[in-house]
């Protein structure tokens, strides 16, 4: 169990196909300054409700045991930012957390739980996430969880420096929170 200013969040947490309401509260998610560049608030709602919704774009609805969504991750292509050389084989990890959780000590949890269920729905030998180089809090989780830097880049047509970090599936040294 974790605690978000006496909310309790409660363990295990569970990976559900994105649905149409997941995908409306994600969409209202904002994060303040400097993480407001994880907003998805760009385009028209409905196509992109659709877009999160279907199955073949693999986003996943994270919520704890009383059914809260606390989180989202999507694998593959939408897991990359432009610019950033995706050529070496490895499953791309997109993770966000819901606003409110951010900055309080619970990143490696959400982490965690993310690799486990990517290891299981998927098939590789490597993990890759890409994070803003600004977002400190999100690139020491992603260390402590084994990854590492392999990559520096500018996002096309922003110029955001972004990191490239990856980590072998088989890692002995995963640090566990159950």
């Amino acid at each position: 169990m974790i605690r978000n200013n006496g909310r309790r969040i409660s363990l295990p947490l569970t990976f559900l196909p994105m649905g149409e309401a997941s995908a409306r509260a994600i969409l209202d998610w904002r994060y303040e300054a400097p993480y407001d560049l994880y907003n998805l608030n760009s385009g028209d709602t409905e196509e992109m409700v659709r877009f999160f919704s279907d199955p073949q774009n693999a986003y996943h609805a994270i919520a704890d045991d009383e059914g809260v969504l606390v989180a989202y991750c999507c694998f593959g292509r939408d897991a990359q930012v432009p610019g950033g050389d995706y050529t070496d084989p490895a499953l791309d990890i997109g993770l966000g957390v819901r606003p409110d959780l951010t900055g309080k000590g619970h990143g490696l949890v959400f982490v965690n739980a993310v690799l486990r269920f990517a290891q299981r729905a998927y098939t590789t030998a490597l993990f890759r996430v890409t994070v803003a180089e600004f977002n400190n809090r999100a690139l020491r989780v992603w260390e402590k969880a084994g990854f590492q830097h392999v990559q520096t880049f500018a996002k096309e047509g922003h110029g955001i420096p972004f990191v490239v970090l990856t980590r072998p599936v088989a890692h002995n040294g995963e640090v566990t929170l159950d």
